[in-house]
């Protein structure tokens, strides 16, 4: 599990790296960003599988196609939702049933 975490972690980065990189190049990247948005959102359901991963892959396609909004990390911010926030929530929420018998 940890390295399938690990895995995860280092694709997240390298995607969103890739796709910041497209601000950098002047008049072709907004003109990338049309290539690269539905690859991204492709990446984005097949690494978070489920109800979550189909969303992240809507949310990162939108991030990827809007200008401007390249500099969000949202493959990062998957793996933290996933990975570190939804587990501190999930062990707070615990509820633990106890059945008596008499």
């Amino acid at each position: 599990m940890k390295l399938l975490k690990d895995r995860l972690f280092i694709k997240g980065l390298v995607y969103d790296a890739l796709g910041m990189a497209t601000m950098a190049i002047p008049v072709i990247g907004p003109f990338l960003d049309i290539i690269w948005a539905p690859y991204a959102a492709k990446k984005m359901s097949e690494m978070y599988p489920g109800k979550k991963g189909k969303v992240a892959s809507v949310l990162v396609f939108l991030e990827e196609i809007l200008p401007g909004t390249d500099i969000i990390p949202t493959f990062t911010l998957m793996y933290f939702y996933t990975f570190v926030w939804s587990k501190k929530e999930q062990e707070q929420g615990q509820v633990i049933e106890v059945e008596i018998i008499e």
